[in-house]
């Protein structure tokens, strides 16, 4: 079955049912598929073909639900896109996929007329009322059906060591086998669970949310923006049971939660990603809310949830990330790329048949070199580092790609780089992160400055503002007259980090 199935038995079951809550809209399940049908079909007839990209520029709310499931209907893929992006990172994430139509939110606008795949002649559809209706006009009240092997759905972009994104092209079969399996064995979800997304949909673990929405017509509803006391009433009042998180946002969240913990008394599962989850931040939610069931795990874009945490095992394994999941292989190997024995460091590498079939990506989207490097047969390259111990659970060691957790997000430090380069009177940058109270991690920049003594930081944070988005940005920057270097001028950041370790 594919979403679009799914989404129809459900508006046959429960058609009264709220599937999405945002703000004022309340849209049951038999609104939703009467929406998408005809938001589909427009698509179809405006001239959207199967295997055709239309980039998603919109903030999560019932916007972004209604325009991905219409596009999947379609038979399109999705190009989902964070709002927080700067300009010319989404100028660059359109002109590689090359979509047919880009939805964008009236916010988003400015970011979207200025990128140079509009003047390609894609149709830019803005959402949010003030052309839907144009679009519609004249269109079939239902998309036409689709071959049962349409299974790409979404492309995620994700940076890497070049500095430069590669859209993940994931399938509806990643997120079935997952979300409609993982979740309900594993975690204990239900059709009956009320959900809360407070991260971007445009991501991964964001959208999971939305894919439990989808595969177990439970009802979604969504926080645009982000206020401790706000999702404290919002959770209370909607009777949440089932919240994502990074610990980022459970820090924010704990003080209201000591404060009033009988808000939070609807909820049954916590499901925890990003950064490590720190373990004083676990206590307290315990401690505070010890019917909750709190579950940790590891994952990847590219390679979906890896491994999981239990409850129980937040206490006696704190520092792991879990064990392996069902029908999942992991292997650590070194760098003759044999396995090596438990309690030894490797790489970690990932199989769950085929690319596309389970939980792996299907592969890098008009990037076969990338692909090929990413995959060795089905086994996917994490780039992570990582042990297991003799029990077999699983403990991150390092990160092989040079990248920053903050606040859930993923930074990497080569992508920073690149833009700083781009600055005048930068030489040359080196970034890294340092341990952050509130987001877990901070990105750091060491600038080698032409002149140092004339350098204007001033200039340059504001040049960072309209390079990358925001939770990209330096925290701590400092300039140096030359970074430190090995005998083959590569840059040390091992110095770097002992040297700003403290920010």
């Amino acid at each position: 079955m594919k979403f679009g199935a799914y989404l129809a038995s459900h508006a046959q079951r429960t058609p009264d049912k709220e599937a999405v809550v945002c703000g004022e809209t309340r849209w049951s399940f038999a609104e939703l598929e009467s929406r998408t049908n005809v938001l589909a079909a427009a698509l179809q007839a405006a001239g959207l073909e199967v295997g055709d990209r239309v980039a998603l520029v919109l903030p999560s709310n019932e916007m972004f639900v209604e325009a991905f499931l219409a596009v999947v209907k379609a038979g399109g893929l999705a190009v989902t896109i964070n709002t927080r992006l700067a300009e010319p990172e989404v100028r660059y994430i359109l002109d590689d996929c090359m979509p047919r139509f880009v939805f964008v939110a009236k916010e988003s606008i400015d970011k979207v007329a200025s990128a140079a795949v509009v003047r390609f002649g894609v149709d830019c559809l803005p959402l949010g009322g003030f052309t839907r209706e144009s679009l519609l006009m004249g269109a079939p009240t239902l998309p036409k059906p689709l071959a049962a092997d349409v299974d790409e759905c979404m492309i995620c972009y994700t940076s890497g060591t070049t500095g430069f994104p590669k859209g993940a092209v994931l399938t509806q079969s990643n997120y079935v086998l997952t979300n409609g399996f993982f979740n309900a064995v594993q975690l204990g979800m239900t059709r009956d669970e009320r959900q809360l997304v407070m991260v971007s949909m445009a991501h991964r673990a964001g959208f999971a949310r939305l894919a439990n929405m989808i595969l177990h017509g439970s009802t979604l509803v969504i926080v645009s923006k982000f206020d401790a006391e706000e999702v404290a009433e919002l959770i209370s009042r909607e009777r949440i049971s089932v919240m994502g998180i990074v610990p980022t946002v459970g820090r924010m969240l704990l003080d209201s939660i000591e404060r009033g913990p009988e808000r939070f008394a609807s909820l049954r599962i916590m499901t925890v990603t990003g950064e490590a989850f720190p373990v004083e931040v676990q206590r307290r939610l315990s401690a505070a809310l010890p019917a909750l069931r709190m579950y940790s795990f590891f994952g990847q874009t590219e390679a979906g949830v890896i491994t999981l945490l239990e409850p129980h095992e937040l206490e006696t394994h704190p520092s792991s990330v879990g064990r392996v999941n069902p029908g999942v292989e992991v292997r650590v190997v070194g760098a003759d790329g044999q396995k090596v024995p438990a309690g030894e460091v490797g790489e970690i590498q990932v199989r769950s048949g085929e690319p596309g079939r389970f939980l792996t990506m299907k592969r890098y989207f008009n990037r076969v070199e990338a692909t090929a490097e990413v995959f060795d047969g089905a086994w996917l390259r994490t780039g992570d580092l990582g042990r297991f111990d003799k029990d077999h659970y699983l403990y991150l060691v390092d990160r092989k790609k040079d990248m920053v957790l903050s606040g859930g997000y993923n930074v990497y430090s080569k992508e920073v780089e690149l833009v700083l380069r781009g600055f005048a009177g930068v030489e040359d940058a080196a970034v890294f992160g340092v341990p952050d109270v509130v987001y877990g991690e901070a990105v750091v920049a060491v600038i080698e400055a032409k002149e140092p003594s004339a350098f204007n930081l001033d200039a340059l944070m504001a040049y960072c503002k309209t390079q990358m988005a925001g939770y990209k940005k330096p925290k701590y920057v400092y300039v140096l007259a030359e970074l430190p270097r090995n005998s083959n001028g590569k840059v040390l950041k091992t110095e770097l980090r002992e040297l700003y370790s403290t920010g």
